[in-house]
């Protein structure tokens, strides 16, 4: 809905024939209810705020208020030929633009508007995602149709202007002090009408059609990723350009991975000997190579180990994110009597000392039951 004339006067509250101070006193008044600051976070107050603003503009000053009285909003759509143009009615119709979304009288939108923008969700797997691929998608889309070259019209015909509106697309309507417009509602603000329709598409200009399209999926996409193919959406009514199509990525979970950003991080399970002695490990990353991680003597479950460059690569940037191990130390569930006994060897051995915060727990638990 676009404001396409406005009555100072009224918006004011005064009449055509006051006087300066009775503007100004009607002006301030008005100010003091409105502004913003008064009516924080009020959207229409603000605008309100505005319109008034530019009304007292126009109507304190002479000049403008003479030429606004002898010719209306025309001061504002033509600029008076550079005579009143040149008292700042160019500003004041910029303003009211910003306010009611449309300059007085000008710049409505005619004509098929730009087909739809169209989403296709596509799953990848995490190994996809990291060295990316080239695939294709196949999707039903509304494309121009080829009889008609998109015009909706049947060949050899043409759309004639709309008889209510006289081919501008909009009509006006009078709402207490300001005159809105709406798009047509017989042509639908398009402006024309087809009188006679193309037996394929029945007057739309386009045709759903199964199509095959090609699709690049760069290394590093996450969840959320969108890819944008332009011009590959639904096709415009009557012509009008297309729409474009995204490609929405979400990434399948993986049986070893878990990714959080560039990161990637698994749980590696170790013997319980690996964990008391230390030592090397090794494990495949995405890529297929083989990353050594160095296991500290002592090391206890849940313990995070970090290898600098192993992980996800950067979407449309250089390098690589972490990959980042989670140390699980595992009990031993089968023993044979060689490795019983020398468990048992070790127990008898055990001086409390080789596993300090177990030891720590039991004392401080005894400590805080008072035993």
């Amino acid at each position: 809905m676009s404001a396409t004339e406005i009555d100072f006067y009224e918006l004011l509250g005064v009449s055509r024939d006051a006087d300066g101070g009775t503007i100004k006193s009607a002006y301030r008044k008005l100010a003091m209810k409105h502004h913003p600051d008064r009516n924080p976070g009020c959207a229409d107050s603000e605008a309100k705020f505005k319109a008034i603003s530019v009304a007292y503009d126009c109507l304190k000053d002479p000049q403008k208020r003479a030429a606004y009285d002898r010719y209306g909003m025309e001061a504002f759509q033509q600029g008076m030929g550079g005579g009143a143009g040149q008292q700042g009615f160019g500003d004041i119709g910029d303003i009211f633009e910003t306010i009611f979304g449309q300059a007085f009288g000008g710049g409505a939108q005619r004509g098929p508007r730009r087909g739809a923008d169209l989403r296709y969700d596509m799953q990848v797997t995490l190994e996809e995602a990291f060295h990316g691929k080239d695939t294709q998608v196949e999707i039903e889309v509304s494309k121009q149709c080829d009889d008609c070259h998109g015009s909706g019209a049947r060949p050899g015909t043409r759309a004639r202007a709309c008889n209510l509106c006289q081919g501008h697309g909009k009509v006006r309507a009078k709402q207490g002090f300001f005159v809105v417009e709406r798009p047509c509602p017989n042509c639908h603000g398009r402006g024309e009408v087809i009188t006679d329709p193309c037996r394929t598409c029945r007057g739309e200009g386009r045709v759903d059609t199964p199509q095959t399209l090609d699709v690049e999926i760069p290394p590093g996409v996450d969840t959320g990723t969108r890819i944008r193919l332009s011009g590959k959406g639904e096709a415009g009514p009557q012509g009008a350009p297309p729409g474009d199509l995204y490609i929405f990525v979400h990434i399948a979970p993986h049986a070893i991975f878990q990714r959080e950003g560039t990161t990637l991080a698994t749980r590696v399970p170790i013997s319980f000997t690996q964990a008391a002695l230390g030592g090397e490990i090794e494990i495949l990353d995405l890529s297929g190579e083989a990353v050594s991680l160095s296991i500290p003597a002592g090391i206890q479950s849940g313990k995070q180990l970090r290898h600098r460059g192993a992980g996800m690569p950067v979407l449309q940037g250089r390098g690589r994110g972490d990959l980042v191990v989670e140390i699980a130390v595992e009990t031993p569930t089968k023993l044979t009597k060689e490795q019983r006994a020398l468990l048992e060897q070790f127990r008898e051995t055990e001086t409390g000392d080789e596993c300090p915060e177990s030891r720590g727990f039991f004392e401080k638990l005894k400590t805080v039951l008072g035993a």
